[in-house]
């Protein structure tokens, strides 16, 4: 049952186990010089004007859940300009002062070539930046995941990869390894195709083309399997009247009878060696598949209006959060990147009854006009202006 506009929010603050960022501190991060604020649990509105930085405090909280950046190509572009580093702090436990409380540090250095190296922390032990994300797990709806369905194959491989490795421990890790080995590969083609190499020194790179890329693959389809009862549940709760909302994975590798997608992928590889060394580019792996958001077996990104899209979006979203929930058995953190706006009445009213089941949630807006009265009863507000953070 959806919940009316400006019905009182539930309380869930006092969940055990959950997720809730009790402190953030940021050092020369983007537009903050250096901030120091405490949390309460529940909704956190964050109001501010466009460019005031209320997308950069999001971010922060995305990159100590994720160990990178949703906006950045480069990781040194998240250093304030002139410094030479940025570090970022957060305790996440039930609240200030709880024996529970896990402190998360990621330290970010700028090199040369204008990235940066990371160092990550977790109660002061070493981890992989990827690893962050089991302290902090986090779901992300920004203005930018309005184009979900007619943008590009890249973001939409992005978003299922990002729920990925919000429940599976090692695909971090592996498609770090994936990404690094692309690389190589690519550079060791192109030496290929100017006579510079041999094309059995491709040999070594395409073993971990096969066994990382067959494992995301493996990953990604698990994911979409384990998705369809919530986004057809979510999607018919927002939108009873339209057909049933589905994602299809799209690859060139699909195994044949008794293949297994490592040997789909090795197939594929020797059938494109010669084309690869031509075009001196990697044609055969993950990094070249695609989702298809599906109704009445059409994509939708040859037919649906926008609102049909914002729908489809916003129940893929909120699948997302409940499958994240039952993998790790807690809430994430919801962040949510001034969407209110770009979402009629109607759905605004399935988000605001969402975030109130959650211990905790951010939301950034220009106005506190484009959201529930409800929400912002129930929430703590905070104003945004360059470079500081303050209790409205």
């Amino acid at each position: 049952m959806i919940r009316p506009l400006g019905e009182a929010l539930p309380d869930s603050t006092n969940s055990a186990g959950s997720v809730l960022v009790s402190r953030l501190s940021l050092v020369t991060f983007r537009s903050y010089p250096a901030l120091e604020v405490e949390f309460p649990g529940g909704p956190q509105v964050v109001v501010g004007d466009n460019a005031a930085g209320k997308t950069n405090l999001v971010e922060s909280m995305v990159v100590l859940g994720t160990g990178h950046s949703h906006r950045a190509s480069l990781d040194g572009e998240l250093i304030a300009w002139g410094a030479d580093f940025t570090r970022l702090e957060a305790d996440v436990g039930a609240a200030s002062g709880d024996a529970r409380l896990e402190r998360l540090e990621l330290v970010i250095a700028r090199t040369t070539a204008g990235g940066g190296r990371k160092k990550a922390l977790v109660n002061g032990v070493a981890r992989r930046p990827g690893a962050l994300g089991v302290a902090l797990p986090v779901v992300l709806f920004a203005p930018e995941d309005m184009q979900l369905i007619v943008g590009s194959p890249s973001g939409r491989r992005a978003s299922i990869d990002t729920l990925v490795a919000g429940t599976v421990n090692t695909a971090a890790a592996t498609m770090a390894n994936y990404s690094r080995a692309l690389t190589q590969r690519n550079n060791l083609l192109k030496a290929v195709r100017d006579g510079l190499a041999a094309p059995d020194e491709l040999r070594f790179w395409d073993g971990v083309i096969v066994e990382d890329g067959a494992q995301i693959v493996d990953w990604r389809r698990d994911a979409l399997a384990s998705l369809a009862g919530p986004l057809a549940s979510a999607h018919s709760e927002i939108a009873p009247e339209e057909p049933p909302l589905t994602m299809t994975y799209l690859s060139k590798e699909t195994p044949g009878p008794d293949e297994t997608t490592r040997d789909a992928i090795r197939r594929r590889l020797a059938e494109t060696a010669e084309k690869e060394q031509w075009n001196g580019q990697t044609l055969v792996g993950p990094h070249r598949d695609d989702v298809a958001f599906v109704s009445a077996g059409r994509d939708l990104s040859g037919f649906a209006s926008r609102g049909q899209q914002r729908t489809a979006i916003l129940a893929y979203k909120l699948a997302t959060l409940d499958l994240v929930r039952r993998t790790i058995g807690r809430p994430p953190l919801l962040l949510l990147d001034d969407v209110f706006s770009e979402l009629d009445p109607s759905r605004r009213a399935h988000l605001v009854r969402r975030i109130g089941e959650l211990p905790q949630a951010f939301v950034t807006t220009t106005t506190a006009d484009d959201l529930d009265p409800a929400l912002v009863k129930a929430a703590t507000v905070w104003e945004v202006t360059p470079g500081k953070l303050s209790r409205a």
